[in-house]
């Protein structure tokens, strides 16, 4: 299961996406859905706080949308499993 927080940031004229649980399976599609329909203006960041699991699909969405996004909050083990994506990103 995933949870997904919209909460704009008034000052900063971005958004932020705060995510509870698991980015996988299904709920990878309903991430998706949020990220695409997100207001045009301003930095987008995702909360990866509450994450507890991100799969193989989730991990092809965060390589989609990185580096455009701000990925904040990352626990040990969502930084561990996004280090590949990083390290690709950063690497270009």
């Amino acid at each position: 299961m995933l949870r997904i927080s919209y909460e704009p940031q008034r000052a900063a004229g971005g958004s932020v996406l705060k995510l509870e649980g698991q980015v996988s399976g299904r709920w990878v599609a309903e991430l998706r859905r949020a990220y695409d329909d997100r207001p045009a203006a301003g930095a987008m960041t995702i909360d990866l706080r509450d994450v507890t699991f991100i799969d193989r699909a989730g991990i092809a969405f965060f390589d989609e949308i990185y580096p455009d996004v701000t990925l904040i909050n990352c626990s040990l083990f969502a930084a561990e499993q996004l280090k590949p994506v990083i390290a690709r990103h950063d690497a270009v």
